[in-house]
């Protein structure tokens, strides 16, 4: 851990790499930057919308060994902070060998919660409550999975990502669907095909682990549950707290502080559960900030960015929850090159609501575009104005703007027309 903090763009800097430049890692960029940072973001395509607020951007791909390690020896960065999964694991490896740079939380974690297959044996050999599943990587393959273990079934993709969700099948009808969607046009990979529990609903508990100031070691906080939910893969919305009876919560803490002390290292990790009665079944987990609490921003005193950031530096940790929530996620319906937002005014005339656009440059059908915040005085009321003011939204192509040159020959042939009508 850096004994100080410097000034940003001058030689005492203490930088950070963030290895994906989305809504998530804009988020942490604030977070970086309001604790003195300075923040280094690279993404595979110029204009992310992390890169449009950190001091220094790039464009690589982060998947790419040799282009991670030259960005690292460029940089020269404190920390090295991935965003997302599709990161090349063989540079944070190598990068967490030379022990001269932090990877977050660590190289192993990285590795492991990329990848479910990995992720549920590790929670296996943990002890912690699982599902029957099974790994296939054509469709027909997953056809007979799906026959052995029985339908209701959930379907979820290779990697255990944020940006694609869990598409629940109830008829062998529904499974191409959901192999597409999952997939989303992927053409080598596989995916989970997991016994549907007849659960009650799923949750997200924050495990944010950090340093103690009182004993001076690693610690563990844990947040008020997140409930959320699902339509066609996409997360739609998510509120807190979710109502759980006390034992249930009291095992799903047990769980999310057993996986996370096993991926060790420090910052957030987002444990997704699903809950039946008292019981829990572990599903996957995060090390990093999730879309699933974006809404944090609204609900806790320091939203989940600024819990990552203090707990990366092994800062004290806040997780008080100041009022309940909801989210819901502004998604793209078509494909468009250049995106407008209207409708914002409306919106943001619903009582305790907020507005996040994330300034994607452009869109595709089902791509997660914006997102709307509310609180009130209970879950309920909050669902409800968070879903009113998003319906007022619309995400559409921009307007045409006409050039200059047309306008000028437009006025040309209306005063041509007023002289032959003379």
């Amino acid at each position: 851990m850096e004994s100080y903090i410097g000034s940003p763009l001058t030689s005492n800097a203490v930088r950070v790499l963030m290895l994906g430049g989305g809504e998530l890692a804009k988020g942490l960029v604030g977070a970086f930057q309001n604790l003195g940072l300075e923040v280094h973001v690279v993404d595979r395509y110029e204009g992310s919308p992390a890169q449009q607020v950190a001091h220094f951007s790039y464009t690589a791909d982060i998947d790419d060994e040799k282009a991670v390690l030259d960005l690292v020896e460029h940089i020269k960065p404190a920390y090295v902070v991935p965003e997302i999964e599709g990161v090349a694991d063989e540079a944070l490896q190598a990068l967490h060998d030379d022990s001269a740079v932090t990877v977050v939380p660590t190289a192993r974690a990285c590795e492991l919660t990329s990848d479910r297959k990995k992720l549920r044996e590790v929670a296996e050999s943990l002890g912690l409550p699982t599902t029957a599943y099974k790994v296939v990587e054509t469709f027909d393959a997953l056809k007979e999975a799906v026959n052995e273990l029985g339908l209701p079934c959930i379907i979820k993709p290779d990697v255990a990502t944020s940006g694609r969700g869990h598409v629940l099948v109830k008829d062998e009808d529904q499974l191409k669907d959901a192999w597409d969607n999952v997939r989303r046009g992927k053409k080598n990979s596989w995916v989970v095909a997991e016994r549907f529990v007849d659960f009650d609903y799923e949750v997200i508990i924050m495990a944010v682990r950090s340093i103690d100031p009182e004993t001076g070691k690693l610690a563990t906080w844990f947040s008020e549950p997140i409930g959320y939910e699902h339509a066609r893969g996409n997360l739609v919305d998510c509120w807190q707290p979710k109502t759980m009876s006390q034992r249930a919560f009291e095992n799903a803490r047990s769980v999310a502080a057993r996986i996370s002390n096993e991926l060790g290292g420090r910052g957030i990790f987002a444990v997704e559960l699903f809950v039946a009665g008292d019981d829990i079944y572990f599903s996957s987990v995060t090390p990093r900030p999730s879309d699933k609490a974006m809404l944090t921003e609204a609900t806790q005193r320091f939203s989940q960015y600024e819990l990552h950031a203090r707990a990366i530096l092994g800062l004290p940790i806040d997780i008080t929850l100041v009022s309940p929530g909801a989210s819901s996620l502004l998604h793209a319906t078509e494909e468009i090159d250049e995106v407008t937002y209207s409708g914002v005014e409306e919106a943001l005339q619903v009582a305790e609501t907020d507005v996040r656009l994330f300034g994607k440059p452009s869109a595709y059908p089902g791509r997660r575009m914006g997102l709307i915040m509310a609180t009130a005085d209970d879950v309920s009321e909050a669902r409800d104005r968070a879903a009113i003011a998003a319906s007022k939204i619309t995400i559409s192509a921009a307007p045409r703007l006409v050039p200059e040159s047309e306008l000028t020959s437009e006025k040309e042939l209306s005063s041509d027309e007023v002289e032959s009508s003379e």
